[in-house]
């Protein structure tokens, strides 16, 4: 449903990087979240949501890729 990379972004990854490490530790593994790129399914005429059976790919350049499927989650007993 989206296809977005790091080019549209307002900041560059190394400007928020900069920004988070002029008052915090980024210790290694840290992840920072930027939030959604455009086209979110709340916003789709009609809206579209995650439903069991989809999957969710992200693809990262020169990494790979990490895929998970949308299961029914079960309520705790």
């Amino acid at each position: 449903m989206q296809d977005w990379n790091t080019d549209d972004m307002i900041f560059s990854v190394a400007q928020i990087i900069e920004f988070l490490s002029a008052s915090n530790t980024l210790p290694a593994g840290t992840v920072i979240l930027t939030g959604t790129p455009h086209g979110v399914g709340m916003a789709s005429k009609p809206p579209r949501w995650l439903k069991p059976g989809d999957t969710v790919t992200i693809d990262i350049e020169r990494i790979g890729q990490l895929i998970n499927p949308v299961v029914l989650e079960t309520p705790h007993r």
